[in-house]
């Protein structure tokens, strides 16, 4: 590959520490890739601090103007960007150039955002002092990004913290470091300064993210991945009392009503299970059907998902990709497993296949039993759980009884009655009558331990300023 090494202050640095970056559709290595250290992140520290000064001093509409022309270029070298992430990643070619897009979006969106960093005056009731309100860059960011969306996770970040005016850094996962190293002379075309975005792959996360986390020059800590590891960098962000904006884990819960129209509520549960192979957070995960329709939703459902195509994501005409590596596939295989022995039924898919490659076949489960692992847990794979209700009091509590409140899906045709069960379902966001809630424009993230703060809207932003008020009196 082209970009291999560590990108810091703009320029590229080699380390005698590297790891391999793996094909999952192969298991062949792609790439040796450089591991940073400690003394990489303050030279990484040090550079976006230099950088930011200037950044931060820039008016809104210049920084606006380098977003959109990042946002330009990487529309026009989507089908680069595509083909990196299936290589990397595994996911299939039209879920690459999808994300891709996606990605390239955020690039648009924060661009126009970044000249609406409004503030306001007012005049204080009892004082008689004027309020004055303006939002200024939080500091230095450091931005943690997980494997699954290896271009999305990054610009969704990137791109509000420099419409903000801040200096990032980014550990971007070690499963698929590639995209983002690759986005970085992108970048510099389109006339970010050096020093303000570095990117630092490392197989010593832990150390090198708690050790950017304690400086004090870092403000910002972005993270999306597990809970788990949520709940660690949370714990290193308290020592400074960083600003965290965390999109954790989920376990989506799809609600097919009775009334539901059956071709939108397959269509919307096969792109919420399916989408990027099911290793998503907003995944459909626990998927409760009326009794009165189960029967003919679990047909159609098994129809669709037998219908795709499982092979090497870079052949255009196959659907579902491998996972990611061996142990999510291993994961999602004892899901099924668990899930036989506490009385389901496996409609499709079901057997691990032989050969190179982590496949695992489109797998539909019916009478998932509720103390089953993958009820209780993100799958993260494409594995369909159907459970049935008959009341609706009853779905809503089952839907809300998890630890997680990241998204939820609603299929009826009463459009009066599914807004009030969105409205009573514990999750951040919630998709009605279609499977997809992710857009730029819309802000993104979680209830309970799902997470803290937004990514994309207008809150996107905001999580990488801080609001300063000044009592005047004129």
């Amino acid at each position: 590959m082209d970009y291999t090494d560590l990108y810091i202050d703009g320029g590229w640095h080699k380390t005698a520490d590297r790891f391999d970056v793996i094909n999952p559709a192969t298991e062949e290595v792609i790439a040796s890739v450089a591991s940073a250290d400690i003394a990489d992140a303050d030279k990484a520290l040090d550079a976006a601090e230099k950088a930011m000064a200037d950044w931060a001093a820039r008016t809104p509409r210049q920084r606006s103007e380098v977003l959109r022309k990042a946002w330009e270029l990487m529309t026009a070298r989507l089908d680069h960007f595509a083909h990196l992430i299936t290589l990397e990643n595994g996911k299939a070619g039209t879920d690459a150039k999808g994300e891709a897009t996606y990605a390239a979006e955020f690039f648009r969106w924060f661009a126009e955002e970044a000249v609406r960093a409004d503030g306001m005056i007012t005049h204080a009731p009892a004082s008689g002092a004027r309020i004055v309100v303006q939002h200024k860059p939080a500091g230095l960011a450091v931005l943690v990004t997980p494997w699954n969306y290896p271009a999305a996770m990054g610009t969704r970040k990137i791109a509000p913290a420099l419409a903000a005016g801040c200096g990032v850094i980014i550990k971007p996962a070690s499963e698929t470091p590639l995209t983002m190293l690759a986005l970085m002379p992108l970048l510099e075309e389109a006339g970010v300064p050096a020093g303000l975005v570095n990117v630092l792959p490392s197989r010593k996360t832990g150390a090198l993210v708690d050790h950017m986390l304690h400086d004090p020059r870092v403000r910002v800590v972005s993270f999306t991945g597990s809970t788990g590891v949520g709940r660690k960098l949370l714990k290193s962000a308290a020592d400074q009392v960083l600003k965290p904006a965390m999109e954790l884990g989920g376990n989506a819960p799809v609600v097919v009503l009775e009334d539901a129209d059956m071709d939108t509520a397959i269509e919307g549960t096969m792109l919420a299970k399916m989408r990027n192979l099911g290793e998503a957070c907003t995944a459909a995960n626990r998927i409760y059907v009326h009794q009165d329709i189960a029967g003919e939703f679990t047909k159609r459902l098994t129809e669709r998902m037998s219908a795709l195509k499982v092979g090497d994501g870079t052949d255009p005409s196959v659907d579902v990709g491998p996972l990611v590596n061996a142990d999510t596939r291993d994961k999602v295989a004892a899901f099924v497993a668990d899930a036989v022995v506490k009385g389901a039924k496996i409609e499709c898919g079901g057997t691990m296949p032989e050969g190179k490659g982590f496949y695992y076949p489109p797998t539909v489960l019916s009478n998932v039993s509720e103390d089953a692992d993958c009820v209780q847990d993100e799958i993260f794979g494409p594995v369909a759980a159907i459970q049935t209700f008959s009341d609706q009091e009853e779905v809503i509590q089952r839907a809300n009884n998890t630890e997680y409140g990241l998204v939820a899906y609603v299929f009826s045709s009463d459009f009066k009655r599914a807004l009030q069960v969105c409205e009573r379902l514990d999750y951040g966001m919630v998709g009605l009558n279609r499977g997809l809630v992710s857009d730029p424009a819309a802000p993104f993230g979680g209830t309970k331990q799902s997470g803290l703060g937004r990514e994309g809207g207008h809150e996107g932003m905001l999580e990488f300023m801080e609001t300063q008020y000044i009592s005047a009196r004129w």
